[in-house]
């Protein structure tokens, strides 16, 4: 089988091509502006599904980071998004990625949202949660040695694919 930077990780997803499906955008719930506190960092962009869009995300990450004075995180915040960038690419090539970006509490909280849907089959779907928990495997030792938390769950069905999420405390 030819590999190619652009090559699935999801078996399944080897032979789909580029669709017009685009992710829906984050949207703030009402009341969310004028609460009168301080909202901190908060940042979200999208990505194309490729796996050159984790440089574009880490740099646009770090200066974020850095511009709302939260030095401290560039180097684990970064770090993740490039792992979970590159990883989410290659498990839905050629589709749009979310990222979205937080500091709320002492904590960075970083969510990647890839267009890739849920396995009917439980093989299938069994061989590709092994495949992207494997991949991630650099992600899990940065997370671990900060003291984080990250995971991979289904989105709700309002938004199919799958998010992957990292907290990074203070």
């Amino acid at each position: 089988m030819h590999s190619s930077p652009l090559t699935a990780l999801c078996p399944a997803a080897a032979a789909e091509t580029w669709t017009s499906a685009r992710p829906r955008p984050y949207l703030r719930p009402k009341g969310h502006a004028g609460s009168g506190r301080e909202r901190g960092l908060t940042l979200s962009f999208t990505l194309p599904g490729d796996t050159r869009s984790a440089f574009i995300g880490r740099a646009a990450i770090a200066a974020a980071l850095k511009a709302h004075g939260l030095a401290p995180y560039v180097w684990p915040t970064t770090h993740a998004a490039s792992e979970l960038i590159a990883v989410t690419a290659r498990m839905s090539p050629r589709k749009e990625l979310y990222v979205f970006l937080r500091h709320r509490e002492d904590a960075v909280r970083l969510l990647v949202w890839d267009q890739h849907p849920h396995h009917v089959e439980p093989d299938t779907a069994a061989l590709c949660e092994t495949r992207r928990r494997r991949a991630l495997w650099l992600l899990a030792a940065v997370v671990d040695d900060w003291g984080g938390e990250w995971g991979v769950c289904e989105a709700p069905q309002s938004q199919p694919g799958t998010k992957s999420w990292v907290l990074l405390p203070r």
